[in-house]
């Protein structure tokens, strides 16, 4: 499966994409993740240099309990950043928003992929953008929004429930002519513990959608209950997140650390590579 992008481009999901994670705000819960404007160039530079093949430029904290951003601040947060990386770099750019306003203006200046939270559901109007651009698409299942999503989430069957809201989701995605779809199950997104643990243990089972996969776990507070540490001593926990997946096959790792998770992924896929 391939993916073209208007830009010439293609994703070609034929190995592990490595998105590295570029945060406008203030306050994204991992403060190492959190870029101005003066340092975004050096940034996304080495962010490439170090192996990312996608930046994902998000202006909207989505963190547990995180208040809305008005539409106005999202846009100078977001717009000014994705012109500055597509003006001085040739690389895949995603834009995080639910807002279709910052999704078009981003999809202007060159953003190739809309990333989601709500796949579709938060602005009714973000599907007919999609389309519009016919673009590729993330959609990831959340419970609730990010203010209230932490609020004793709960789940009768945590793999089969998001499985049918994805398969709901595509299935509105294509009856509104959006074909390029990428999954999120969602990790972290009003879930409890042992549901981000079941979601990677079945990832497989996302896999059979068939559509491809990505998956978010970097830093996030199930690595910090499982090991008892903050965020900022998480990356070990993460790199084991992301060796499992690429195991598994995910098609795209979402993480701030690109160099480290990129070896990861390098030395992974080369002994699943191995010839016999």
């Amino acid at each position: 499966m391939k993916y073209s992008l208007k830009n010439g481009k293609e994703i070609n999901f034929d190995h592990t994409y490595i998105m590295g994670i570029v945060n406008v705000t203030p306050d994204s819960f991992y403060p190492g993740s959190r870029i101005d404007r003066d340092r975004l160039i050096d940034t996304v530079s080495q962010m490439i240099k170090n192996g990312a093949e996608i930046i994902d430029v998000g202006g909207e904290s989505t963190r547990p309990g995180a208040q809305e951003v008005s539409l106005e601040e999202e846009l100078n947060r977001v717009v000014p950043a994705i012109e500055i990386i597509k003006n001085n770099f040739d690389i895949i750019v995603s834009v995080d928003t639910y807002k279709s306003k910052v999704a078009e203006e981003s999809l202007k200046l060159g953003a190739d992929i809309i990333n989601d939270i709500s796949a579709f559901r938060f602005d009714e109007n973000m599907v007919n953008v999609a389309t519009k651009y016919d673009c590729p698409v993330i959609l990831m299942h959340m419970k609730g929004t990010p203010r209230n999503m932490q609020q004793n989430p709960f789940y009768e069957d945590t793999v089969g429930e998001i499985i049918t809201f994805l398969k709901e989701r595509i299935e509105f995605s294509k009856k509104h002519g959006v074909e390029k779809i990428i999954i999120d199950p969602g990790i972290g997104f009003g879930k409890r513990l042992i549901d981000n643990l079941l979601i990677l243990k079945h990832i497989d089972e996302f896999k059979k959608l068939g559509y491809p996969v990505l998956v978010g776990a970097s830093r996030k507070s199930m690595i910090g209950m499982i090991l008892d540490l903050p965020v900022e001593e998480r990356l070990e926990g993460t790199l084991a997140i992301t060796a499992y997946s690429v195991m598994k096959d995910v098609d795209i790792i979402r993480v701030h650390d690109v160099k480290e998770n990129y070896r990861v992924v390098k030395v992974i896929e080369a002994i699943k590579n191995a010839a016999r």
